[in-house]
């Protein structure tokens, strides 16, 4: 009895995903919940297990195919292994194809019959090279205002794949940006000279790096976007939690960071600028009476982004905690679709990297970003005295199209407040 490998719900607004990898071939023997394939998807990459143990007797979707959820991606049969199901081009010619040229037969030559079958396989074979481009192919082909004759698609049976046109695009046509229709094509790549191109490396950007790239650049040209700067002397929360660390690991089983507390100023000075936790839809704003912060997390693939929810109904422990097992399933490609969504306001940590300032992107279709850097001791005036303290420069960048100027220096300021502090977050002050 053969099962299907069918492609898993991917979660809420994704519908589609690309093969990365798969971890067998056909003829190999699989057990259960096994590894099978690599999906990579627009939020995250996830391992489809097999449904069943037996052996793959086919692979219906190849390495940096698009599919859908529910598409097909193999076929596994029970017991010791089988032969491979036959390929398009053999079951082009039948059984339609042979049974015509069988008929033919009768009343022509062996070899005029051979001949006719020929024929006929290869309009067969022409006609299934016919097959659409996957949806995502199509997108990007009429954004490219570009025709499928000029794309080679290296799908199943010829299908155009969204792999496919990146590939023409970087060759020879470039899409224009979907809100500048009459706007010029970008200029083509420069060749690189005969010796310079033998010491280079073309790869393949990864569905979660196209991702990456399309929605970073979606957030500079859709957002009305502005960064706002200021300080923020870190003394109080050093040395609270140099005091409490051990204390604090001990009766909660995890150590005691700075996120903690920077998760929790952020969700305090949410409840009083609300426009910051906020979205455009249409000519609509949505303000969310909830914060579900995401946590920037660099990872050897990209950045990730999962979601404390209702991070403002914890406590800095239960943040701590929280944003430990993220942080892990990261770096260890664990992440669910569901960690991943729905975040409302977004906290990156440049300063873990050395950084002492940036402005930090949109993370779409959110209004607020706040940046963290890299703690410095630097020369400050305290009551009219000049002192070595810790500093930090934080950073928000926020849509200006809902988020006033006051509002955003307002909403910093709030932060800092709460940080030089921290007692007010205990408090809940």
């Amino acid at each position: 009895m053969a099962t299907e490998i069918r492609v898993p719900t991917l979660g809420e607004s994704v519908s589609e995903a690309t093969i990365g990898k798969w971890f067998k071939k056909v003829g190999d023997a699989i057990a259960v919940d096994e590894p099978l394939v690599e999906l990579e998807t627009d939020k995250v990459t996830i391992e489809v297990p097999s449904p069943s143990a037996g052996t793959l007797t086919e692979i219906a979707a190849a390495e940096g195919e698009t599919v859908g959820v529910g598409a097909i991606l193999g076929t596994i049969s029970a017991g010791a292994g089988t032969a491979a199901k036959p390929t398009a081009k053999a079951e082009a010619a039948k059984p339609d194809a042979v049974a015509q040229a069988a008929g033919a037969s009768s009343a022509s030559t062996t070899k005029e019959a051979a001949e006719k079958t020929a024929k006929i396989a290869g309009e067969a074979e022409i006609e299934e090279r016919k097959m659409p481009p996957a949806p995502a192919a199509a997108k990007l082909l009429a954004e490219s205002n570009a025709s499928v004759d000029q794309v080679t698609g290296t799908g199943k049976r010829g299908q155009v794949l969204k792999g496919d046109v990146l590939d023409a695009i970087s060759k020879g046509f470039s899409a224009p940006a979907a809100s500048a229709p009459a706007a010029a094509p970008a200029a083509a790549r420069v060749p690189s000279s005969a010796s310079e191109e033998a010491r280079e490396e073309r790869v393949r950007m990864t569905k979660l790096r196209q991702t990456i790239a399309r929605r970073l650049k979606e957030a500079q040209s859709n957002a009305a976007m502005l960064t706002t700067f200021n300080e923020v002397d870190m003394k109080a929360v050093m040395d609270l939690r140099t005091k409490y660390k051990d204390v604090f690991e001990k009766k909660h089983g995890v150590k005691l960071g700075f996120m903690g507390f920077f998760t929790k100023a952020v969700t305090h000075a949410l409840k009083e600028i609300p426009a910051v936790n906020a979205e455009i839809d249409g000519t609509d704003i949505i303000y969310k009476n909830y914060a579900h912060i995401g946590v920037a997390v660099g990872t050897e693939k990209g950045l990730v982004v999962p979601v404390v929810r209702d991070a403002d109904q914890m406590s800095i422990a239960e943040i701590e905690k929280e944003i430990g097992r993220l942080g892990l399933a990261a770096r260890d490609g664990k992440l669910s679709v569901a960690d991943m969504q729905g975040g409302t306001f977004t906290i990156s940590n440049g300063g873990v990297y050395g950084s002492l300032m940036s402005t930090p992107i949109l993370n779409a279709p959110q209004s607020g970003i706040l940046g963290m850097h890299k703690i410095q001791d630097r020369p400050v005036v305290v009551g009219g005295q000049i002192v070595i303290r810790p500093m930090m420069y934080l950073a928000l960048s926020y849509d200006h199209r809902i988020v006033d100027g006051k509002e955003a220096v307002t909403f910093l300021v709030r932060v800092k407040e709460s940080l030089e502090d921290p007692e007010r977050l205990v408090l809940d002050l």
